[in-house]
């Protein structure tokens, strides 16, 4: 059944609607900002090269607050979550647009990311609550469809923005839609709440926000902070110690945010590990490709963005693919090649040149966006695909944190690998920083490369045995 047309004791039409479109805003957002990176920069005398702080303080912020997304809505209820979500967002947007300053900008994205992160799992939460569950594939279907859109829009409608408006006209286009989703949000969304609510593990969750600040911020450091070498190993080491206790706590306590009878279950474990692994390679390619193109091959804001495009549209086509092949061949072969295709992709662009033709460059762009494609949507279900109903929603949460946090870890990992080459190479002359690029998009290839080596310890029987599950997040 569509679910646009549900049965009467299935959830209103509406619903799928809004929590669609909160979906979008998440997406559109997390990619609008790529190509605008440049002229942020010039506008807040900044270089160019080192903005990275942006999206690494939006998506870090979002894996911090995906953990305690489902306690909230328990708690409060999935209609106020929900407005407060759009409420945080929007005035995030606002405060981005009129920061003159990257302190400022930085401090406004972790406000936006405060509102993003509880936009998508409160509203899938609301469908899962509302939705019959054999409707339940076939609403998540139709959510997701504006979360593929997002990242086909963003590159675009940003390079659009910047080159005839402003770089502050991508935070202000949020306001009217959001302001029509704090409406329709107040009419349309349930107010869906959990029977028995259990504390909130605190304790818990702070040692886990920590831990992910923490190593985030080491990496970032190198980069982007100045941080000495002292301060970065500092870090690290009070990042992974806090993770450490984490666990030890998770172990001890009645109701942890995580239980760890989650990672007794192999294909949770492995596509958990091979997930971090592999996105802090590929999660960096949105942001890598937009500089590339602007700040060493003399492209406008515009048409770097609309190089983007082959990269969505290779990205949507292959997902009609991905079932036949997973069943055919099985989670491992398929992971292990496909990742391997993955680094390779990313690692030829360390061949890019001003004078390479154009149609090469596209035939790349789509390559890479077909693998990727295939990529987050193998890893996603054999992380799922184990998981019973007790346990899949604190798998999926689990997952979704994963995804974002190593989006943030990628960018940052990047940035320092960028950071490192830029100063071997030199950044005087368009052609010294096209080298560091070169080099950079080689190094993140082999990191990705070499994550094919986790997803060989899958159970070789492993396959799809049913048409894919829709995903769980709007990076891929």
């Amino acid at each position: 059944m569509s679910p646009a047309r549900s049965t009467p004791g299935g959830p209103p039409r509406s619903l799928l609607w809004l929590v669609a479109i909160g979906f979008f805003m998440q997406t559109l957002d997390a990619t609008i900002i790529n190509t605008a990176l440049p002229a942020m920069a010039s506008s807040l005398g900044e270089s160019p090269l080192r903005m990275q702080s942006v999206v690494v303080s939006y998506a870090l912020t979002m894996a911090m607050l995906i953990p305690a997304s489902g306690w909230l809505a328990d708690r409060f209820g999935t209609r106020r979550v929900f407005l407060f979500a759009i409420v945080l967002f929007v005035a995030g947007s606002v405060l981005c647009a009129m920061s003159r300053g990257i302190g400022p900008l930085v401090a406004a994205r972790v406000i936006q990311g405060m509102g993003g992160a509880l936009l998508l799992p409160v509203g899938r939460l609301a469908l899962l609550r509302s939705v019959p569950r054999a409707e339940f594939l076939a609403a998540m279907s139709f959510v997701a469809i504006p979360g593929l859109v997002g990242p086909l829009l963003g590159p675009t409608l940003g390079g659009w923005l910047v080159q005839y408006a402003s770089w502050h006209w991508i935070f202000l286009i949020n306001v009217p839609v959001g302001l029509v989703g704090c409406v329709a949000a107040y009419r349309i969304m349930p107010d869906l709440r959990a029977p028995i609510v259990h504390r909130f593990d605190s304790l818990g969750y702070g040692l886990l926000a920590f831990g992910m600040v923490a190593v985030s911020l080491a990496i970032d450091g190198v980069s982007g902070l100045g941080l000495r070498e002292a301060g970065v190993f500092v870090l690290l080491i009070f990042g992974f110690a806090s993770i450490a206790a984490y666990w030890l706590h998770a172990v001890r306590r009645p109701y942890p945010l995580f239980e760890p009878a989650l990672f007794g279950i192999p294909t949770l474990s492995i596509g958990l590990l091979g997930n971090l692994f592999c996105r802090l390679g590929s999660g960096c390619m949105p942001f890598l490709i937009p500089l590339l193109l602007q700040v060493s091959m003399g492209y406008s804001p515009l048409r770097a963005g609309m190089m983007m495009l082959p990269i969505a549209l290779a990205g949507m086509a292959m997902k009609s693919f991905a079932t036949p092949l997973i069943t055919r061949f099985g989670y491992r072969r398929v992971l292990v090649v496909n990742t391997s295709l993955v680094g390779l992709a990313m690692a030829s662009f360390a061949f890019a040149t001003p004078g390479q033709p154009l149609a090469l460059h596209v035939v790349q762009l789509l390559v890479f966006g077909a693998v990727n494609s295939l990529q987050f949507t193998a890893m996603n279900t054999i992380t799922l695909k184990d998981l019973d109903g007790s346990m899949a929603s604190a798998g999926n949460s689990l997952l979704s944190m994963v995804q974002m946090l190593a989006m943030s870890l990628g960018v940052a990992v990047a940035s320092a690998v960028l950071a490192g080459y830029t100063g071997i190479f030199g950044s005087a002359t368009p052609l010294a920083t096209l080298h560091a690029f070169e080099a950079t998009f080689a190094s993140m290839g082999l990191i990705t490369l070499a994550s094919a080596l986790i997803f060989w310890n899958l159970p070789p029987e492993a396959r799809a045995a049913q048409p894919a599950q829709p995903e769980v997040s709007g990076q891929g």
